[in-house]
């Protein structure tokens, strides 16, 4: 690493096309090791590694959506045959809500974070104050782990017993802090009133909650210097902000698409769309790994020089199931009815009442409006949805690019 270029690492500087290269080499003998637990070789039977080659190849394989984990480890427990390896040759083993159960592999940075705080201005002989749990879930451990391989001392903390929390800050002099943004401000509005010093910390890397403009304007003017990460506890550090502070920069060895939401189709450059994560580590590989979270790619590389993909960071959940009338109704019916009708463009369906019944309406972007075609997607939506509901049909473009396609505005 070096701190007079602010890079980690020369990796984050390459040309995207070597980038894109390195990856694509190396994901086949991490599918051929994927495919040695059970789960993974039933989802890719089919699949020859040796072919998945590009982002083309890639997005033909399944995804696998989060929100159908503890479901698999409840039935193949603990981490529902996804998982090749004997417990015992993990370094720690977690579980989240759901549950969800996460290995910890024992190598250095085995979360990925310690490039997501050296981009936040952590260096090595930092103290960093760790408010992130170490109770169960991976969260203290990802932080922890990611700053003490970037040469950084840990005051594992945890949240919450400010009292204790200042003793520490007036012992040990923290110059970074990790945790979320809204523990940062319990933190610095207590000691304020208890009249205590936490004048150092000066930086800090929050995740795990919403940071709002109103809240980084705070507390930069308290002297603190913040930049927010995504991640997850099965993949660790996903994306992070620079000093660019324009979106994030995907981490290096994952391979990130954005799809239509209920779908593993790649949405267009700059579309919203749900996350879905590759990860090319061997020990415990995530195969299209679909978050439920909604972002978008800006263009071109970041000003400060890394160059790896770009995201605009969470924009919402893309699990967007409704009930109507009683019945789920999922994106993954609204991505059907579209390749039902593959001329039409960007579609939504809303949700509202009327006296005291529940309406479904389609809205379809279309070139040409038709009452053929009206019909037409009614008789899907009804078959597709199994419920009766109107069709609008709007002009090409004229739907919001925020990844929503079931609106439940009732």
């Amino acid at each position: 690493m070096s701190a007079a270029n602010n890079h980690y690492d020369a990796l984050e500087t390459r040309e995207p096309a070597a980038r894109e290269a390195d990856l694509f080499a190396r994901l086949p003998d991490v599918l051929r090791k994927a495919m040695a637990a059970p789960a993974y070789a039933e989802r890719l039977k089919d699949t020859d590694p040796a072919e998945v080659a590009s982002r083309a190849a890639l997005a033909r394989l399944p995804v696998l959506r989060k929100s159908e984990l503890p479901a698999l480890h409840r039935a193949a427990p603990p981490f529902g045959g996804f998982v090749a390896g004997p417990l015992g040759s993990f370094g720690r083993l977690f579980t989240s809500p759901g549950p969800i159960f996460e290995p910890e592999p024992t190598h250095a940075d085995p979360w990925r974070g310690a490039r997501a705080l050296f981009a936040a201005g952590f260096r090595p002989g930092d103290v960093v104050l760790n408010t992130f749990s170490y109770h169960l879930t991976p969260g203290g451990f990802i932080f922890d782990t990611s700053a003490r391989a970037l040469g950084c001392a840990v005051i594992p903390a945890g949240p919450g017993n400010t009292e204790a929390q200042f003793e520490l800050i007036e012992a040990y002099r923290p110059v970074g802090y990790s945790g979320t943004p809204d523990f940062l401000k319990i933190l610095l509005d207590a000691a304020n009133g208890a009249g205590r010093d936490v004048s150092s910390i000066k930086r800090a890397l929050v995740s795990g909650a919403a940071f709002p403009k109103s809240l980084q304007d705070e507390i930069k003017a308290r002297g603190i210097d913040a930049y927010q990460a995504f991640g997850t506890a099965d993949l660790g550090m996903v994306a992070f902000e620079t000093p660019a502070r324009e979106g994030m920069v995907v981490n290096e060895d994952l391979i990130l698409e954005i799809v239509r939401p209920g779908t593993g189709d790649p949405v267009h450059p700059g579309e919203v769309g749900e996350i879905v994560v590759t990860s090319l580590h061997p020990e415990h590989p995530w195969i299209r790994l679909a978050l439920g979270d909604l972002t978008a790619a800006l263009a071109g590389p970041s000003r400060c020089g890394r160059t790896n993909m770009r995201i605009k960071g969470w924009m919402g959940r893309a699990d967007q199931t409704t009930k109507v009338k009683g019945m789920f109704v999922r994106p993954e019916q609204i991505a059907e009815i579209g390749k039902r009708h593959p001329g039409l463009g960007r579609l939504r369906l809303v949700v509202t009442r009327q006296g005291e019944t529940d309406l479904m309406t389609l809205k379809a972007e279309c070139a040409s409006a038709t009452e053929a075609l009206r019909s037409e997607l009614a008789a899907t939506l009804r078959a597709v949805a199994k419920l009766g509901g109107d069709v609008e049909l709007v002009a090409a473009g004229s739907l919001p690019n925020d990844g929503k396609v079931i609106s439940d505005e009732r």
